[in-house]
């Protein structure tokens, strides 16, 4: 039997305690108050095992500081005016610590907690936590400007700003434990159907995947991470066994040795797993996380000959490389609507990835995976040319996201579908999911709209260029007055009455010295559509009108198709200066209904693109001129 009167005494007596420690680690009051209060409502709702706990406080605090991690925006006291200075250099001198650093500090300076229950804590052996304690008060003392003897005092002043913390009553955090309860009750039973459905799936489900009752209480957690930051949520709603095993991963790299290096819940760090990841987490405001993230190796027998004549041997020693990293994300969110916002965001960060030299070369719908499923594949062409292969699926609160980052051979289309299935159907029985998965199927869509303006290509749609340094940089679309993408062939203008949201935009590479002529202009312009189809005829008629008759000038058409309501135009032109001298160049023309653009790529010397690059890139401007089209 619970005792509600035990538990409001607790609750009482220590929340004041919670949340000046919750706030000394993340300097968030509003984030630490919600954290502290929502832990509460978890131990009513356990309270008859919580309550025969010796230590209550060692599940309560966790639970508390995990949550307030969760919430809290990084540095949100920077937007508090009303902070007294001293706090507000005490709390940045804390943020310049490394997590476990501000928690072992915190725990020590402000909790009740002798040294080796702080190292059990944060689960260090207690030589470690000394060490890490000594580091963490040095820190502190040289950011801060003060004594080490000074540190107690200055973390018990963080109270300061908490006094006129008001709190919910224990009858009303009584009565959101029970509502949970109830809440996970409920959902229990349906997802222990759908689980039972889910396990004759023709998918892989995840690693060693037992079914489990969700109403049955474990006094510790089943994810295998660090347990101060592994809250209720966590255990409940994703389990470290959900997630793929290195075995699984043998279809994202035939060949290649997988070896997990980290299961974590992505709270240390700078949170970026993945490229093109922004943010440590697309729900800020989520549930819980879980990561794990794995190396692909590859070992080969390096030759070399040693010593000269007849003495000279060939010896051969193996090496070893990584050719592949993968990770497999999970995110928690309060509700489906929730994660739908979460899957947006998290598809922006690849659709519109932001790392230099990064193109993405498609996009696609996935059917029967989840509730909703994208892929996206990109390329990188640094040193070590790379392929990235993402696959994003929703199912119910839950967001799951895989991005393989692959040198030579990318992953299949096939492996990015079974590897998606198998990681949405690991998690399918996790309290919160919806659908699980079946037999996927994918078709490729239009890339994201990203923010430019309708029809213009951005820095992602790029492709490489030989010998350049940098990254691709765009100027800001202007009006279009001059149209530097035509060629003196065509003299297209897209100045006149009846063509409108006539856009241009240029983009180079600054980084690149003694490189004036490279470049790539886009001009973008809407008209009816019958217009629009007579002004790509014009520039066709001249374009092979200027290869007949002049004598200098050299026209290979690379592409061309023609339907009622699209047209794809792509030449290589080359214009001869003098005997020695010519100066080569790509153009295209394409519409999409009204929506008309010219495309012109410049390359200086040696510094250019490939023409199947060119052709591919004029394809991919059809399909960003989608919504300028007036008629749609």
């Amino acid at each position: 039997m619970r005792s509600p009167e035990t538990f409001d005494a607790y609750y009482v007596e220590t929340r004041t305690r919670l949340l000046h420690e919750a706030y000394a680690l993340t300097g968030d009051a509003p984030a630490s108050r919600a954290a502290v209060r929502d832990a509460f409502v978890v131990a009513w709702h356990r309270w008859r095992k919580v309550e025969q706990l010796e230590d209550r406080d060692g599940y309560v605090r966790p639970l508390a500081h995990g949550r307030a991690r969760r919430r809290h925006t990084a540095r949100i006291w920077h937007r508090d005016k009303s902070l007294d200075p001293e706090v507000r250099s005490t709390l940045d001198a804390l943020s310049k610590l490394t997590t476990r650093q501000r928690e072992l500090l915190v725990l020590n300076g402000i909790s009740a907690l002798s040294l080796g229950e702080v190292a059990r804590t944060v689960g260090l052996p207690r030589a470690d936590a000394e060490r890490e304690l000594q580091t963490a008060s040095a820190q502190f003392s040289l950011h801060r400007d003060a004594p080490t003897t000074d540190i107690p005092r200055l973390l018990h002043a963080l109270a300061g700003p908490l006094e006129d913390i008001r709190w919910p009553r224990a009858t009303v955090i009584r009565r959101a434990g029970a509502a949970r309860r109830r809440t996970h009750t409920v959902i229990g039973a349906g997802l222990a159907t759908v689980a039972l459905l889910a396990s004759g799936s023709l998918v892989a489900t995840g690693a060693g995947a037992e079914p489990t009752s969700l109403t049955e209480e474990k006094a510790t957690p089943s994810v295998t991470v660090r347990q101060p930051v592994v809250d209720d949520a966590a255990e409940e709603m994703v389990s470290a066994d959900s997630l793929l095993a290195p075995a699984q991963l043998a279809r994202f790299g035939a060949g290649l040795d997988w070896t997990e290096t980290a299961t974590t819940d992505n709270l240390d760090g700078d949170g970026l797993l993945a490229t093109c990841q922004r943010e440590r987490f697309a729900d800020p405001d989520g549930v819980t996380a879980l990561a794990r993230t794995w190396e692909g190796t590859e070992t080969r027998v390096v030759k070399k000959k040693v010593g000269q004549g007849n003495r000279q041997r060939t010896r051969g020693r193996k090496v070893t490389d990584v050719r592949s990293t993968a990770v497999e994300m999970v995110e928690v969110s309060r509700d489906a609507r929730h994660a739908a916002q979460g899957f947006e965001t998290a598809s922006l960060w690849f659709a519109g990835c932001i790392d230099p030299r990064t193109q993405l070369m498609d996009t696609r719908a996935v059917k029967r995976v989840g509730d909703e499923a994208r892929t996206f594949r990109l390329r990188s062409w640094g040193k070590e040319p790379t392929t990235l292969t993402v696959g994003m699926a929703r199912t119910g609160s839950l967001v799951v996201t895989q991005v393989v980052r692959s040198q030579g051979r990318p992953v299949s289309d096939k492996a990015v579908l079974t590897g998606l299935s198998a990681a949405v159907n690991g998690v399918c029985g996790a309290e919160g999911a919806g659908t699980c998965a079946g037999r996927a199927k994918s078709r490729a869509t239009p890339p994201l709209s990203i923010g430019t303006p309708p029809g213009l290509l951005s820095v992602v749609d790029l492709p490489p260029v030989a010998a350049v340094r940098g990254p691709w940089v765009g100027t800001e679309p202007e009006k279009a007055r001059n149209n530097y993408a035509a060629t003196r062939c065509d003299r297209t203008t897209f100045e006149g009455k009846g063509i409108s949201k006539a856009l241009t935009r240029t983009f180079l590479f600054p980084e690149t010295p003694n490189a004036s002529q490279l470049g790539l202009t886009q001009t973008v312009g809407a008209m009816q559509p019958g217009r629009a189809a007579t002004f790509v005829d014009q520039v066709r008629d001249r374009i092979r009108q200027c290869g007949r008759a002049n004598l200098g000038t050299n026209v290979t058409e690379l592409a061309s198709s023609s339907t009622r309501s699209a047209d794809l135009s792509v030449w290589a032109l080359t214009f001869e200066i003098n005997d020695s001298q010519s100066f080569p160049f790509l153009m295209a023309v394409v519409r999409d209904g009204g929506a008309v653009s010219q495309l012109g790529f410049a390359p200086d010397r040696n510094m250019t693109m490939s023409r199947a690059d060119f052709v591919a890139l004029a394809r991919r401007v059809a399909q960003r001129l989608e919504p300028l089209d007036p008629s749609r």
